[in-house]
């Protein structure tokens, strides 16, 4: 299924006009979400976790994130920006969040509620929780990316119930930016007031558009943190004429939240040696392998970012994540521990209201819905695999041998177009006609057909 067919929204796209058909995103997808067919790649939608893989390394840049414009905020009598964490790396010789926070302001936003505040509301109820519960389940598994509450959900729905019960920081902050600005500004209805996101990937705008374990999101638009960094850029000489002694203190986040912006910095906080942060995609999937393998239970709280590097990694960013790190590392050095506590008013705004179901990708998972029927599209499906050669080339344009298969079996592809199933037929005419063995390219040979090559 494209994704240009199916009413379920994701922010990462294909541009077909850009696409090569290279099967570079093909190999590097998590979910095997991507197939290439008549040169063209297409995105399964319902195995898509939008974690930004395909923008990072396609090499034609056919695939890109749909977010909102820095303009939306022109449609809002009162416009509220939440930066997250990792826009304070992005700027160099900064000495202060207090200047990205006032060149916020100058952009044209009439406040900041910044991420970083809420994410360490979520880190003290976390830390409650942990003590005060009992029975949790063993390890507490961080809801914060939502590409791995995706991730999760899609290829390891028995760990559902691992997750974290409580909304990402991001969601919290706008909750409690709406409910400022409401009570501040009165005269203003909800709908004049716009909270917008300056978002580091993808998957965040995802979240916005479908959220997982909550409902409608009070974040009105997602704006790229790329965008956003020019236009902040210029504003800076200004705010430096300005001087920082003299600027308004904006700064509402101690090291605890900014801390959030770069691995490890979620769990850090949580007072505890008994964790694991792991970041980047191939991480984040052995990691879980491990847990679904249950080799990974004495733990008690594992943080998984799919950017390497943490936040600071996305897809829409500008900077290197490990200088952006060490930048926020500077930053953080003089703040505060933490400003900002959980107290009880705060339960309905923190905890998630929805469960986190995986039913609807389980349907799709389905060869057919008449069981004597699936179970012989089973069997013939890994009749077919086991008759392919194993290797994952992705030549076929299916991540693996397996996906392939059920490819096949679908309807989606023929066996005949396996690559490595056309050198064998090829590499049996060889024998009588030795030409033929030159149109084999050299990777795929098996070895016959290289009759007459030198060994070098």
């Amino acid at each position: 299924m494209d994704s240009n067919t199916s009413n379920i929204f994701h922010s990462v796209t294909l541009d077909p006009d850009k696409c090569m058909g290279c099967v570079t995103c093909v190999k590097r997808c998590p979910t095997e979400a991507i197939r290439v067919r008549d040169g063209k790649a297409s995105i399964i939608n319902e195995y898509c976790i939008d974690c930004g893989e395909c923008i990072r390394v396609c090499p034609h840049h056919a695939k890109h994130a749909i977010y909102d414009p820095l303009t939306v905020i022109q449609g809002y009598r009162r416009s509220i920006a939440l930066p997250a964490p990792a826009l304070y790396g992005q700027f160099s010789h900064i000495e202060s969040t207090d200047i990205v926070l006032n060149a916020l302001l100058k952009l044209g936003f009439d406040d900041v509620f910044e991420v970083a505040r809420a994410a360490e509301i979520v880190s003290d109820r976390t830390r409650q929780i942990m003590e005060e519960e009992e029975d949790l389940p063993k390890p507490l598994i961080s809801c914060a990316c939502p590409a791995v509450v995706r991730l999760i959900r899609v290829e390891y729905p028995e760990l559902i119930g691992n997750l974290m019960t409580l909304v990402p920081p991001v969601e919290l902050a706008a909750r409690l930016a709406a409910r400022k600005a409401m009570v501040e500004h009165p005269e203003l209805a909800r709908e004049d007031i716009g909270v917008i996101f300056i978002t580091p990937c993808p998957a965040k705008v995802t979240s916005m558009r479908a959220p997982l374990g909550f409902g409608a999101s009070e974040i009105d638009a997602s704006v790229a943190m790329k965008e956003v960094y020019p236009k902040l850029l210029e504003h800076l000489p200004e705010i430096a004429e300005i001087g920082e002694m003299n600027l308004p203190e904006l700064q509402s986040a101690g090291r605890v939240g900014v801390s959030w912006s770069g691995s490890g910095g979620e769990a850090t906080a949580l007072l505890t040696e008994n964790y694991l942060a792991a970041d980047g995609m191939e991480n984040v999937v052995h990691v879980l392998d491990s847990l679904e393998e249950e080799r990974l239970g004495d733990l008690d709280f594992i943080e998984l970012n799919a950017c390497a590097g943490g936040c600071v990694g996305g897809v829409l960013t500008v900077e290197n994540p490990y200088i952006a790190h060490t930048r926020v590392q500077k930053l953080r050095k003089f703040m505060p521990v933490s400003l900002n506590h959980f107290d009880n008013d705060m339960l309905g705004l923190i905890t998630n209201d929805e469960p986190i179901d995986y039913v609807n990708f389980v349907a799709i998972q389905k060869l057919s819905d008449d069981y004597e029927e699936a179970i012989s599209l089973l069997a013939q499906m890994k009749e077919i695999e086991e008759s392919l050669p194993g290797i994952d080339c992705g030549a076929c344009g299916a991540p693996s041998c397996a996906a392939f298969a059920e490819d096949v079996i679908r309807g989606n592809a023929k066996k005949g177009e396996c690559i490595i199933s056309l050198r064998d037929r090829l590499g049996e005419l060889a024998e009588d006609d030795e030409d033929i063995g030159d149109f084999i390219p050299r990777p795929f040979r098996s070895g016959k057909e290289n009759r007459g090559d030198d060994n070098h």
